[in-house]
Parts: structure tokens; C-alpha cells; sequence
């Protein structure tokens, strides 16, 4: 199949696992075509089966906002036509799956029949969707694609809830390649007698960071271990301040990585405090790297981090609740392992191996 996938191209969840996807599905035998205002920072595109097509938005004087969408949806149709491509898989509902369904109306005009599916993964529902400057557009835009994924149970269930839809949505949820994370624990030796705290993120205010700083102050005056933090985004320089004036021990911020995996195999504990999430992406790479997980009970996570069993949940809110769970962990050597296996051997579960194949399902059914 020839198949465009468009998405967002940053360090985030969903652009990560469109990239991802992208990759499994060249190595697959399929010509997969990117569409993006950049190029999606994991994408290898050295293959002879992956190609990058970059939206330009020229300027105009006219616009306050440049017409992003407009210049979204003409692209789409120049790589259709361009590349005979079979279907779009569009990552977001908005804008993509909104100017997807422009490019496929303009397409038809044609007599080129392009179906759509659409992957939601959570903010475009969960805080953009409900938006009632949004709402109406987010609705039509599920409701006229072909086919509608969603990364977890709880997302799905909140789309049927907030926009009131029957439309029909099939749960695929989020994946890692269990083999690159087996390669690098065995490559991986403990440089560091510390106990090592993970978070990663793009630090915007709905990853709570704010609160995630406080947990670090309260365990960095009662523990001697290590804390690092991987990602970039808006409330950074906040957890940097934070950070200097609680006068916390032991505290790295590493920047965006694409190796993720390099730096999660010498952690132990991976903490996400999110206010809302949908799938937990980050988790479930910390998962495969075996750490224990203290997360959230947010949206998908306990869909994930199986309470008791993977790691510990609590309410987002809730410190202390976070500052036990993590107490418990350090303190109990045994318990600790113990989670560490479990955590492990449930990412499985999420093999690329087991769930690009579910992908290629909906593709055929599409084209059937």
C-alpha cells in the first residue's frame, strides 16, 4: 500500500508513535509518505520506502494567523495525485483530520477516492476538542472519517462522552519496539550506585509539573538519589527555578533525546503526576526499560500502569500519595524488583511486533 500519514513533528507522544508507525510499515513492504510543517524528529527517512513532504505556509500581511490548514489539505492532495497513494492516516482530528477530509473532498473531484482514517490521541479530545470554539469542527471531523482509532479504552470512552458521537471507534493502543529496548539493557550498566527518578515530558502545564517538583524537594531532603528529567516545553525554566530555590540534590535535565531508551535503562522509579493523559506513552517506554512506574490515575494510565502490580497510582493532586508510593519503593528492595518484572513483562503486551499488524487491519478494511 502507498499510505500518507500525517502528524505533528514534535518530541510528543503522537508524533513519536505516526513516526514509529511510519517505520514498522516501510519495514512491512508499504510506501509511507510524511506530511508535516517539519520533519518528525525520529524519522529516518534513508529508506527508499519513506518520504518527507514538507507543508510550506507562505506570509501574508493579510492573515494575523497564517491559513495552516488550507496549505495542509493542498499538500495532501499534490502527494495523492503525485504518488497514487491507497489512504491517509492522520494523527490529531485537528486540524489534520479536519483538512483531510477537505483534501478528500477535492480529490473526488478528481474521481479520486481517498479514505481516511484517524488516530486520536488525546489532547485533541481531552483539552483543544472541548473547546467550544473547536468542539463543532473536532465533531465533524471524527464523524467523517472513515475509520476513527483511539489509543486507550478511556479515550474512547470521553469521545462518545464529549461530543456526544455514535461513531464507531476501534481501540489500538500505543506501542514500543520490545527489541531496541532489550538491546540496550543489555547493553546498559549501572553507572551510578543512586537510586535514579525518571520523568519525561514536553512540560507543558497538563504534565503537572509543578507538582512533580515538589515530590522531587520532599524525597531529595529524606533520600540520597538521583532525579532526571528528559524533554523541553514550556514550564522548563519553571522546574529549573523550582528546582534551584527547594535546593533539590541530584537533579539533571537532559534535554529532548531520540534515544530515550539510553537514558531510561539506568533509572529504576519513572514518575508521571499527569493531570490528564491518555495513553501514557512515556510510561510504557519506561515499562519496557524496566522501570517501576508511580503514575497518575489519569485518563489511560491505569489502563497501563497496573496499580500494585506495574507500580503505584495516585490521584495528580495528591503529593503525599505520590511521595509514599515512591518511599515504599526505595525502601523495599524486594518489592521494587518485583515491579520492575512486572512492568517489563506487561509492555509486551505493546509490542510494534503485535500492534502495527491491528494498523494494517483498519487499512484493509478501508480498502475493501
Amino acid at each position: 500500500m502507498k499510505i500518507i500519514i500525517v502528524c505533528y513533528p514534535t518530541f510528543g507522544g503522537s508524533g513519536v508513535l505516526a513516526t514509529e508507525l511510519g517505520h514498522q510499515l516501510a519495514a512491512n513492504g508499504h510506501s509511507v509518505h510524511f506530511i508535516a510543517y517539519e520533519k518528525p524528529v525520529r524519522l529516518k527517512d534513508n529508506d527508499e520506502t519513506i518520504f518527507y513532504h514538507k507543508v510550506n505556509v507562505p506570509f501574508y500581511p493579510l492573515f494575523n494567523f497564517q491559513p495552516y490548514e488550507l496549505a495542509l489539505s493542498t499538500k495532501i492532495v499534490d502527494v495523492a495525485k503525485k504518488n497514487s497513494v491507497d489512504l491517509i492516516h492522520v494523527h490529531y482530528a485537528i486540524p489534520h483530520a479536519y483538512a483531510a477530509y477537505m483534501a478528500q473532498k477535492m480529490l473526488k473531484m478528481n474521481s479520486i477516492n481517498l479514505p481516511i482514517i484517524t488516530t486520536l490521541h488525546g489532547t485533541d479530545i481531552t483539552l483543544v476538542g472541548k473547546h467550544p470554539f473547536y468542539k463543532s469542527a473536532v465533531k465533524f471531523s471524527i464523524e467523517k472519517s472513515n475509520i476513527v482509532t483511539s489509543v486507550s479504552q478511556s479515550l474512547k470512552n470521553d469521545t462518545h462522552e464529549f461530543f456526544d458521537t455514535q461513531k464507531e471507534i476501534e481501540v489500538i493502543p500505543n506501542f514500543v519496539d520490545i527489541k531496541k529496548f532489550d538491546n540496550q539493557l543489555q547493553k546498559c550498566s549501572s553507572q551510578d550506585s543512586k537510586m535514579t527518578i525518571t520523568h519525561v515530558s514536553n512540560f507543558r502545564p497538563v504534565k503537572n509539573i509543578r507538582t512533580l517538583i515538589k515530590i522531587f524537594s520532599i524525597l531529595s531532603g529524606k533520600f540520597d538519589c538521583k532525579f532526571n528529567l528528559i524533554g523541553e516545553g514550556p514550564e522548563l525554566e519553571i522546574a529549573r527555578s523550582m528546582s534551584e530555590d527547594l535546593q533539590i540534590k541530584n537533579i539533571y535535565f537532559l534535554g529532548n533525546t531520540n534515544e530515550v531508551e539510553k537514558v531510561l535503562c539506568h533509572s529504576d522509579i519513572f514518575i508521571l503526576p499527569s493531570k490528564t493523559e491518555s495513553f501514557g506513552l512515556a510510561a510504557l517506554e519506561a515499562m519496557a526499560s524496566k522501570n517501576a512506574i508511580v503514575s497518575s490515575n489519569s485518563g489511560g494510565l491505569p489502563e497501563l500502569n497496573l496499580d500494585n502490580i506495574t507500580g503505584f497510582t495516585c490521584d495528580y493532586n495528591n503529593i503525599q500519595g505520590f511521595v509514599s508510593s515512591i518511599e515504599k519503593l526505595l525502601k523495599d528492595d524486594t518489592l521494587l524488583e518485583k515491579f520492575k518484572v512486572n512492568a517489563y513483562n506487561e509492555s509486551k503486551k505493546y509490542d510494534i511486533d503485535d500492534v502495527v499488524p491491528l494498523y494494517e487491519e483498519q487499512y484493509k478494511k478501508l480498502l475493501s
